[in-house]
């Protein structure tokens, strides 16, 4: 339960995204040029489990605070394009419901390469093990994301979150 209720707090940002679910081709992230009007690309991202982290513990209480990291890849176990880091607060609990305030960065290499920061407020069934698709904001970025806003969309795929990118520029 917990493990879930993580793994979809980021991107999630994902994770998070991402975690995030786009239905592009997953072509190489190089594939991709701002065009002026922005980006659009899928990655798909796998989290890093930190040392010590357990999957099992105690329902999640408002003020909880956890963090995470996942690998960012253009196809599933295919070549590493980038990372991301997510910290996720719990803001309220009731009954099975928990709404999570996460911040993260997406840091990706090569062309488009920058960094994109991304946030969302996040309602997650606590009692589910599977983690539902969401939405995150893009808040802004650095190198070929100077300036961005968007979404990205996180679904859950397996082992993996694909994270449907949706850049623009203003």
């Amino acid at each position: 339960m917990i493990r879930s209720f993580r793994r979809t707090g980021v991107l999630g940002v994902c994770t998070v995204a991402a975690v995030a679910a786009v239905s592009f081709a997953a072509a190489p992230v190089s594939a991709f040029a701002d065009n002026g009007d922005g980006f659009e690309f899928t990655l798909y991202a796998k989290e890093v489990p930190a040392a010590g982290a357990s999957e099992s513990g105690p329902p999640p209480k408002a003020g909880d605070v956890f963090t995470l990291a996942d690998d960012l890849y253009k196809t599933k176990g295919g070549t590493k394009v980038g990372r991301d880091g997510v910290t996720c607060a719990v803001v309220r609990v009731s009954g099975d419901q928990a709404d999570v305030n996460c911040v993260g960065t997406f840091v990706l290499n090569g062309g488009p390469g920058g960094q994109l920061t991304a946030q969302a407020l996040v309602t997650f069934d606590i009692s589910n093990e599977a983690p539902a698709a969401y939405d995150v904001a893009i808040t802004g970025g650095t190198g070929d994301f100077t300036q961005a806003r968007g979404y990205v969309s996180t679904t859950p795929d397996g082992d993996y979150s694909r994270l449907e990118f949706h850049v623009t520029s203003r």
